[in-house]
C-alpha cells in the first residue's frame, strides 16, 4: 500500500495565522472589511475570507469607507501615506517578521552601509522594504548572477523572510570578497527556514514530492525548489483537483510539503485523494 508522509513543518506560519485571525476578529468588529491586496497568496484562503464577507482592494482609489487590513507582506510607505489621507480605519496584519527586515533595512542605510537585499524585485514584501530606504538599495535574486557595487562602501546584507538560506550564504561569501565591511543580518524568517529543512529532509527519504501551495507564493515555490534540488520528482500544485493518477503508478512513498500560505484542509484534501487514488 502507497504510504503518505507530510513533512514535520508545513502549512500556515505564525505570521500567516496571525493575519487570518486579525482579519477574522476585524471582520466581526467591523461592517466593511477589506485587506489591500490579497492578504496572503492563497487564492483559496483569499476566497474563503470573502465568504466570511472580508474582500480585497487592489486600488487605494477605490477605497470609500471600508476599514482597511494591510496584507502580511506589508505594504509600501508609499501606500501606507495614501491610506492616511483617505482618513479609513487602518488595521495593520503584516507579519512582525518582514516588519523586522524593514527596521534593519533602515538601521543599516542610515548608518551609511551599502543596502544588498536578497530576493525578488517584484514581490511585494521587498517592493514594501525597498520603500523605506533611499534609492541606492541594490536587490540581487541569484547571488550567481553579476550586478555592480559602489567601490570602497561598506556593505548592509538582508534578506526577502522566505528566501533560501543557501543563497544566503553565498551571497554572503561573495560580498565579503568585495569589500572590507559587511555587516549581515539573517532576516530569513525561522519558519521559512524549518519548512525548508523539513522538505529537504523527506525528499530524500520518497518517491516523489508534492508541493502545495499558491502559484504566486514564493516562499512555496522554494520548496519545489529545494525539493527539486535533492534530485526528487517534484510536482507543484495549488488544490487536490491537480493531482493525476499517473504521476503514482509503481510509487511507494508520497512526500507532501506545503508553504506558509496554505490551509490545513487543503494539505489534508490532497493526502486523502493520494490515498483514495
Amino acid at each position: 500500500m502507497m504510504k503518505v508522509k507530510v513533512a514535520e513543518h508545513s502549512g500556515f506560519c505564525f505570521g500567516v495565522k496571525r493575519a487570518i485571525q486579525i482579519a477574522l476578529k476585524t471582520a466581526q468588529q467591523n461592517k466593511k472589511v477589506a485587506t489591500l491586496g490579497p492578504i496572503i497568496h492563497s487564492p483559496q484562503m483569499v476566497s474563503h475570507l470573502r465568504e466570511k464577507g472580508i474582500d480585497f482592494i487592489e486600488d487605494i482609489d477605490d477605497i470609500t469607507d471600508e476599514t482597511i487590513i494591510i496584507r502580511s507582506h506589508g505594504i509600501t510607505s508609499y501606500d501606507y501615506e495614501k491610506l492616511l489621507n483617505k482618513k479609513v480605519n487602518v488595521v495593520d496584519a503584516t507579519c512582525p517578521f518582514v516588519k523586522n527586515a524593514q527596521e534593519y533595512a533602515k538601521k543599516l542605510t542610515i548608518e551609511g552601509f551599502q543596502l544588498v537585499v536578497l530576493g525578488e524585485e517584484n514581490h511585494p514584501e521587498v517592493a514594501a522594504l525597498l520603500s523605506y530606504v533611499d534609492d541606492s538599495a541594490i536587490v540581487v535574486e541569484n547571488p550567481d548572477s553579476n550586478f555592480d557595487l559602489p567601490k570602497g562602501k561598506k556593505i548592509g546584507l538582508i534578506a526577502q523572510t522566505t528566501q533560501i538560506e543557501d543563497k544566503f550564504e553565498k551571497l554572503s561569501v561573495k560580498l565579503i570578497r568585495e569589500c572590507k565591511e559587511l555587516y549581515i543580518v539573517n532576516t530569513i524568517c525561522h519558519a521559512t527556514l524549518l519548512r525548508q529543512e523539513s522538505t529537504k529532509a523527506l525528499a530524500h527519504n520518497v518517491d516523489i514530492m508534492i508541493v502545495i501551495g499558491g502559484k504566486n507564493s514564493a516562499n512555496t515555490a522554494r520548496l519545489a525548489e529545494i525539493s527539486k534540488s535533492e534530485n526528487c520528482r517534484t510536482y507543484y500544485i495549488e488544490t487536490s483537483e491537480e493531482l493525476k493518477d499517473e504521476w503514482f503508478k509503481n510509487i511507494d512513498t508520497v512526500g507532501i510539503t506545503a508553504g506558509a500560505s496554505t490551509p490545513e484542509w487543503i494539505i489534508n484534501g490532497a493526502k486523502k485523494r493520494i490515498l483514495d487514488m
